[in-house]
């Protein structure tokens, strides 16, 4: 039996999510409902109230589902650029007076930012329904004064929901039972739901100064405290059906998924790898079924549990294990050519500064595309280490030497470097080539920044939000890098005292970033446990 298309994952997991957030959310209903009654003064139990009842709870299952929906619609596994209302602006303004055609960069930042519209809309169209359905048991007149301050407790979640990037799936690095990870995120939604509740209930309040009296009519100062009281632990129930349905969301769809047929089945034993390499090669790009099948990749070639499965990627032919290394390699490729087209792009008339000075661009000078290049962190950190581990592997589990000969190991080096340059001299850091006649063997010098007044623009791109993602790759590749050096240092050792180290361990193509000696030399660094 094999594994199901990536789609019908991607499918089955939201399926499994909207019955345990149903569940989840039936339960707290019930909870509140059974409280709240206890403020009610004369509860009444009669058949049309019972019918009444059940209308609420299947309101409010539909404004949960309702919920659950607008939020899987809005989830990626990586942040999506968004356009800024005076861009948005702009742009209708030119599209309807100007006969131009769309931009498609604006289109697709346009599309981004009208699905966070439609998720507030119904975050506050679904705040509308649950509140009703938690409050509004006394009688019509609640209900129509209950409508705005729901309605305002949906959009400030919705806001503070697309403010915060909680859309963003966060792919744990420690993978646990499910049980186990939704029962660690309870104590924090609940305090996120409270204080939540609270701005939201204070910013509502003060919103009903600017609205008409019949808002405001409240009868007696008790009725007045009791209906307060219960909207507050509505309110509080309404925001903490919310968080655990993020929450699960998150639990639910950042869970490793096994690209493999069952082991000892016939599938196993004939092309376990199939199924992998159809998610990697075959789905939408950047979609959740490729991060899943890029997390599975990466927890195959890591861990020894799967070892089975990483030993049919060294099989005679080698194709598989070639089909697997330019998966990997690919993104970190987009990534390097996305850089250097910028970092190039400064020095235009200047290209022979390329091999004697790298020098960091400024902020001005950087396309947006290339700061949204860096938002994909966690798939660029995947195949680094993937590709990484699985060429340390091959050094005691690659019994048919197909990643040496395949010239894949070079190619993993020379990729790694190259991407690690172009991250360096994109966070401003300056690197100079020395000619031999200067500096007898050949080496890379790296200039630290001088201990002066920083230039303006590298100071605040050192500040700015994407820095320490940036520093984070830059971690990943070295680390990358250092465990194929350690791995392999004996024979790179040998290959240094014959001459024959570039050759053997660069690839003779021109880099995506750099140049053949300076990778070269970069990787005489990490021989020389020198790279930093």
């Amino acid at each position: 039996m094999s594994p199901p298309p990536p789609e019908v994952v991607a499918k089955n997991r939201f399926s499994w999510f909207l019955i345990w957030q149903t569940s989840t959310s039936t339960t707290i209903y019930f909870f509140t409902i059974l409280f709240l009654l206890s403020f009610s003064a004369t509860p009444k139990f009669s058949p049309s109230q019972l019918i009444f009842s059940l209308l609420k709870f299947l309101t409010f299952a539909f404004s949960n589902l309702l919920f659950s929906s607008s939020l899987s619609f809005l989830s990626s596994p990586k942040p999506l650029p968004s356009a800024s209302p005076l861009q948005l602006a702009a742009g209708l303004v030119r599209f309807a007076f100007v006969s131009s055609p769309v931009d498609p960069e604006f289109r697709r930042v346009a599309l981004v930012s009208a699905r966070f519209v439609v998720f507030v809309v119904v975050a506050g169209v679904s705040g509308v329904l649950s509140v009703v359905c938690f409050c509004g048991f006394d009688g019509v007149e609640v209900i129509e004064r209950l409508r705005f301050r729901g309605f305002v407790f949906g959009v400030l979640y919705g806001l503070y929901f697309v403010y915060k990037k909680s859309w963003v799936l966060e792919f744990p690095i420690i993978q646990r039972p499910l049980f186990y990870s939704f029962k660690m995120g309870l104590p924090l939604a609940i305090k996120r739901a409270l204080k939540l509740s609270i701005v939201a209930y204070l910013c509502s309040a003060a919103l009903l100064v600017f609205l008409p009296d019949q808002f405001k009519s409240v009868g007696t100062m008790g009725q007045f405290i009791t209906a307060q009281i219960i909207l507050y632990i509505g309110s509080f129930s309404v925001f903490l059906c919310w968080e655990l349905s993020h929450h699960l969301h998150q639990v639910l769809h950042t869970k490793r998924y096994l690209f493999a047929p069952p082991k000892g089945s016939a599938a196993a034993e004939t092309n376990p790898t199939e199924p992998l390499l159809a998610a990697l090669e075959e789905s939408i790009p950047d979609s959740l079924p490729q991060y899943l099948a890029y997390l599975d990749l990466c927890m195959v070639c890591e861990n020894n549990v799967d070892a089975w499965h990483r030993a049919a990627f060294f099989e005679e032919t080698g194709e598989t294990y070639k089909k697997v290394v330019a998966a990997c390699l690919r993104p970190l490729e987009q990534l390097t050519s996305n850089l250097s087209e910028v970092l190039e792009g400064c020095y235009v008339g200047k290209a022979h500064q390329l091999s004697n000075q790298l020098q960091s661009p400024t902020d001005s000078q950087l396309d947006s595309k290339h700061y949204e290049s860096l938002n994909n962190f966690q798939k660029y950190a995947w195949c680094a280490k993937a590709v990484a581990f699985l060429t340390e592997r091959s050094h005691e589990e690659d019994r048919f030497g197909v990643a040496q000969l395949t010239g894949s190991n070079a190619a993993v080096l020379s990729t790694l470097i190259s991407s690690l340059l172009a991250i360096e001299v994109f966070m401003g850091k300056k690197t100079s080539l020395q000619p031999q006649h200067l500096m007898g063997p050949v080496t890379i010098k790296w200039n630290t920044p001088s201990t002066g007044r920083r230039d303006v623009a590298t100071a605040k791109k050192r500040d700015g939000p994407l820095h320490a993602k940036t520093c984070a790759m830059a971690d990943v590749l070295r680390n990358s890098i250092y465990s194929i050096v350690s791995a392999f240092h004996d024979e790179m050792l040998t290959s240094t005292k014959a001459g024959l180290l570039e050759k053997d361990w660069v690839t003779k193509s021109k880099p995506l970033f750099g140049t053949y000696e300076l990778l070269g030399q970069k990787l005489r660094h990490f021989l020389d446990f020198r790279a930093s």
